[in-house]
């Protein structure tokens, strides 16, 4: 009793794409928080923001780098069941090719 399963290959393909931006934007992420800080820096002689972005990016630091490997595990997944569909259609229409053709009837 089992369902269908209806994911078009296109969606797979932008899950895949979404994916790799994704792990991209969090293996960028720490450059952007550099960023951040220079364009803070310190205001009215104070550092205090500046500090608080320097704390929270070294907190986060860690916890991203395993969040964007989960991400990669994910995208990789994705692409391999893509592929695999694809390399089965193409295989299924293969032998549908050769197994439809009219048989020549001897006499």
């Amino acid at each position: 009793m089992g369902r269908d399963i209806d994911i078009p290959m296109s969606d797979l393909e932008s899950l895949d794409k979404a994916l790799r931006n994704i792990a991209d934007e969090f293996e960028h992420a720490g450059r952007n928080a550099n960023q951040l800080e220079g364009w803070i820096g310190t205001p009215h002689g104070e550092s205090g923001l500046r500090d608080e972005i320097d704390r929270f990016e070294s907190a986060w630091n860690d916890k991203r780098d395993t969040l964007r490997d989960s991400v990669i595990s994910v995208q990789e997944q994705v692409a391999t069941v893509g592929k695999s569909w694809a390399d089965f259609d193409s295989e299924a229409a293969a032998s549908l090719d050769n197994t439809t053709r009219t048989p020549q009837v001897e006499e």
